[in-house]
């Protein structure tokens, strides 16, 4: 799947890119639970889309890696597309020259979905 084929409100997205951005981390309270959040930027040769990393994510991704989010979910952000690993989605962190080795990331909170990732901003 290419950038530029990603809509708002797409699941199953899965997608190879590098990190373009990372912002420094915040810690967030959201029903009870402090919860770490990052935004990133992804781009790939089709163009660039906008990540959101939770929790152990936010340590794992550095600039110029390149990432495969598998089963992710597109949400949207005051008219931007947004890419997240959502509720049942992987982010891995591959390593070398794209040659399969890939180290993976921890899966986000099960307790977090898509709907209240979204109203985080």
């Amino acid at each position: 799947m290419a950038i530029k084929d990603l809509k708002p409100n797409t699941g199953k997205v899965e997608l190879i890119a590098t990190v373009t951005e990372v912002t420094e981390p915040k810690t967030i309270n959201k029903y009870g639970r402090e919860l770490r959040l990052a935004n990133g930027t992804l781009k790939d040769d089709t163009g660039e889309i906008a990540l959101t990393l939770w929790n152990d994510q936010v340590d794992q991704i550095k600039v110029g890696q390149r990432i495969k989010i598998t089963n992710g979910w597109v949400g949207e952000w005051q008219g931007k597309a947004q890419l997240s690993t959502g509720r049942f989605g992987k982010l891995e962190v591959l390593e070398g020259d794209d040659d399969g080795s890939a180290a993976s990331a921890p899966e986000p909170d099960a307790a977090l979905d898509e709907e209240s990732e979204e109203d985080v901003f």
